[in-house]
């Protein structure tokens, strides 16, 4: 009996000094597997630079640490996609995902969520794209019925992903306009359900994040009839980490955010390349990828958290208050961008200069229609030929005149995009909304805005396929 307490005791001590890294002889192993939950979504094209793109091309693995204490870990990335959200938030709280990507209203949740988690708080980290004005989320109908607006919704149902970013667009239009809960009968769907329902005319409108409104009217069944500008406050995605984790691995957390700076560096540099590889991998049409993530897209791919971004973040607070969906939440303590600017400082980049700014990278080249370069990248526009590149053209009646030009040559085309007047957001040539006069063409992403311009000027606003044959000539 003696002996055999006594074996116990050296064979505790032993486990506790090899615990410790005290033993002799072969370095410590306290630690042979590291599993590293990262939870995505894959077809919220917003969230590809810090998602599927760094998935796809082993980003991570390439700035994984392997010396020091990480030198005898096997560190296991288990990345695990979702259609929304919340259930990333589920994941992160049971401990099984220690990063999370997500949307403005979900990550906000996040960050209110872990306040009473006893084990971890989260923080956030990085940004994975946003648009200042809030387009991306938006509503649209099957475009065989007879609503062109938010007002034809009244009584309609409306389904949505709830505690999506689009649910928190649909919840402010409405407080906005002064409008009860009730003014729709609003039904939680999926983006995959929502979009077959709304294609089979079982529900009346569905409301969606990236790419969801741009997706199903490109798909040509869809109608969009409240884009998510008219909320005035910015969209966008990005990336939270548990605490717990951050400050064990830094130097995974470090490595996570060098993935995305490549990610984002890679789609910039060939974003023709980037949007058929991700529509290869999420099903998403490369042309609506492109729509997004392409030069002047609607999303700006940059990390940095930037104050526009964290001031709608508060905004977005207020909204879940007024809902008593949140009480108090301190969204200035929860951001947290001391990693990333290690991270680029580690590049030697100024983090400071980029936070600041909100360019994007831009259409450029020589307009091979009229001739000329181009000099305005937000009145600019593209034609995607089938089977073949994307070309620039210096205006929309360029844009427009070059449909026209390819047409009679027998060229096909995959989709033409152009500028909103108005606000400067991509747009899909096919769905704006033209104030023609004379040799000058405008296109609007609204119908309200286009008319409102028309009026002004006593021009004539036009569908896609008039305005074309308006532009015969170019501009």
């Amino acid at each position: 009996m003696t002996s055999m307490v006594s074996r116990r005791s050296t064979v505790s001590a032993l486990a506790l000094l090899a615990a410790a890294g005290l033993t002799t002889g072969a370095p410590a192993r306290a630690e042979t597997v590291l599993n590293v939950g990262i939870g995505t979504q894959d077809t919220t094209t917003n969230t590809a630079t810090v998602g599927v793109v760094v998935r796809q091309l082993k980003l991570i693995e390439k700035h994984l640490p392997k010396t020091g204490k990480y030198a005898d870990v096997k560190i296991k990335l288990d990345w695990q996609n979702f259609t929304s959200g919340p259930p990333v938030t589920n994941g992160m709280m049971a401990g099984k995902l220690q990063f999370g990507a997500m949307g403005d209203y979900p990550l906000v949740v996040n960050g209110y969520t872990f306040q009473n988690n006893p084990e971890s708080r989260s923080r956030l980290i990085a940004v994975a794209a946003y648009n200042l004005h809030g387009s991306g989320n938006g509503i649209v109908v099957n475009k065989e019925t007879d609503a062109f607006s938010f007002d034809d919704l009244k009584g309609k149902v409306v389904s949505v992903p709830f505690g999506s970013a689009a649910h928190g667009m649909v919840l402010k239009a409405l407080q906005d306009k002064g409008y009860p809960q009730t003014f729709f009968r609003l039904v939680n769907q999926s983006p995959e359900v929502g979009s077959t329902n709304l294609q089979e005319k079982k529900i009346d409108a569905h409301a969606d994040f990236v790419p969801f409104a741009e997706l199903l009217p490109f798909r040509g069944f869809a109608r969009k009839v409240f884009d998510g500008v008219e909320t005035n406050l910015p969209t966008w995605h990005g990336v939270v980490v548990r605490t717990d984790f951050a400050e064990k691995y830094p130097e995974i957390v470090d490595a996570y955010l060098q993935a995305i700076l490549d990610a984002q560096a890679w789609v910039k540099a060939d974003p023709k390349r980037a949007a058929e590889q991700i529509a290869a991998w999420t099903g998403t049409d490369k042309e609506v990828v492109y729509i997004f993530l392409g030069p002047g897209g609607i999303m700006t791919i940059d990390p940095t958290l930037k104050s526009p971004l964290i001031d709608a973040a508060k905004e977005d607070v207020k909204v879940l208050q007024k809902l008593d969906r949140v009480k108090e939440f301190d969204v200035a303590s929860w951001v947290d961008d001391a990693p990333l600017r290690r991270a680029f400082a580690t590049r030697g980049l100024d983090y400071e200069a980029q936070r600041a700014s909100t360019a994007n990278y831009e259409v450029s080249g020589e307009d091979g229609f009229c001739k000329k370069p181009i000099t305005d990248p937000r009145k600019a526009g593209e034609i995607w030929e089938k089977d073949g590149d994307i070309l620039p053209y210096a205006s929309a009646a360029c844009t427009l005149g070059a449909v026209n030009d390819l047409k009679s040559k027998g060229r096909e085309i995959n989709v033409a995009y152009v500028f909103d007047t108005s606000r400067g957001i991509k747009l899909f040539a096919k769905e704006a909304f033209y104030v023609v006069d004379g040799s000058e063409i405008a296109p609007f992403l609204l119908k309200r805005d286009a008319e409102a311009a028309a009026a002004k000027s006593g021009a004539k606003v036009l569908p896609y396929d008039e305005a074309v044959k308006a532009a015969v000539a170019g501009g």
